[in-house]
C-alpha cells in the first residue's frame, strides 16, 4: 500500500495514475477527496498510515516542516518514504526554503526508514499564471531579467517518484530534478509564441514595481518578500542548474518546456 499525500496537486494528479497502472494499490489522502486526513489532525494522520508500506510525503509551503514532522511522527511502522523538497535546501542564501524542507529531510535521513528525497526546480507548470495576459493579447510580465531556470516538466518529477516509490534502486539518493535546458521568462514565452502559433512578448517589472503589484492582490508582505528574494536569486543566476537526475533515473532525457507546452495546451484547447 502507498500513501500518496498531495495527491490532487501538480505532481500528485500525475503519479497516481502512474502507481494504480503500475498495479500497486494506492491510498489518496486529501481534506477534501480520496482518504480524508489532515496533517493538523494526528488522529487522522495514524488512520491515513495504518496499514502503509510507503509514503509519497508532499506537504504544502509554510507548514511543509510541521507537516512533514507530523506525518512521519506516526509513520515509524512505513519501510520507505520519498519526499518532495526543493532545489538549493541546506545553501546559504536559500534559508525560507531550507527551514520549509531541511527540518523533514534530516528528521527522515535519521529515521532509519529507507528513503529517497527529490529537489525540483521551477515547474514548466508555472506559465499557466500567464493565461490571462495570453489570451488578453497582454504583455507577460518578467520579472527575473534574463536570469534563467532549468524548469521541469511536472510528470517528470511524478516518474521519478513513482520510480523511487516501486522499487528500491533510488533509496536514500538526494535528486535535483530539473529540465534538460537553461530558460529566461522571455526564453520560455517565446517557446509558447512558436507553440500557438501568435507573438507574444514580455515586460520587464522592476522588484519595486513587483512588490507594490503583489501588495495590492492581498498578499502578506511576509510573501512578497520571499517572492521577491527567489525573483533576485533567479535575476543574479543563483538558480541557473541543469542536472542529469531524470535521466539517470528514467533512463531517457527529461522532457523539454516545448514538450510539456504542446502537450499542456492541447489538452486545454481540447477542454474548451
Amino acid at each position: 500500500m502507498i500513501l500518496v499525500t498531495g495527491a490532487t496537486g501538480t505532481i500528485g494528479s500525475h503519479l497516481v495514475p502512474l502507481l494504480v497502472d503500475s498495479g500497486a494499490e494506492v491510498r489518496v489522502m486529501s481534506r477534501r477527496q480520496g482518504f480524508r486526513a489532515d496533517f493538523e489532525d494526528a488522529d487522522s494522520l495514524k488512520r491515513a498510515v495504518d496499514g502503509v508500506d510507503t509514503v509519497f510525503l508532499l506537504s504544502a509551503p509554510g507548514k511543509t516542516a510541521e507537516h512533514d514532522l507530523a506525518l512521519l511522527d506516526v509513520a515509524q511502522h512505513v519501510r520507505k518514504v520519498v519526499k518532495i523538497s526543493a532545489i538549493h535546501t541546506g545553501t546559504p542564501g536559500f534559508e525560507l526554503t531550507s527551514s520549509w524542507h531541511l527540518p523533514g529531510e534530516e528528521a527522515l535521513r535519521s529515521s532509519g526508514l529507507m528513503w529517497t528525497i527529490l529537489r525540483p526546480t521551477t515547474f514548466a507548470s508555472n506559465a499557466l499564471v500567464w493565461l490571462p495576459q495570453i489570451e488578453a493579447g497582454e504583455p507577460i510580465p518578467s520579472y527575473c531579467g534574463d536570469g534563467t531556470n532549468g524548469v521541469v516538466d511536472p510528470r517528470d518529477i511524478a516518474a521519478v517518484a513513482a520510480k523511487a516509490l516501486l522499487t528500491d534502486d533510488h533509496d536514500k539518493q538526494t535528486y535535483t530534478l530539473t529540465g534538460p535546458q537553461l530558460l529566461s521568462t522571455p526564453q520560455q514565452v517565446e517557446i509558447l509564441s512558436e507553440v500557438l502559433g501568435t507573438t507574444l512578448t514580455t515586460i520587464d517589472i522592476s522588484p519595486d514595481q513587483a512588490r507594490v503589484s503583489m501588495l495590492a492582490q492581498g498578499m502578506s508582505p511576509e510573501s512578497v518578500d520571499f517572492m521577491l528574494k527567489g525573483f533576485e536569486i533567479v535575476r543574479n543566476g543563483g538558480n541557473a542548474v541543469v542536472t542529469d537526475h531524470v535521466e539517470r533515473v528514467l533512463g531517457r532525457p527529461p522532457a523539454t518546456f516545448k514538450d510539456w507546452a504542446q502537450d499542456t495546451l492541447n489538452t486545454l484547447a481540447a477542454k474548451s
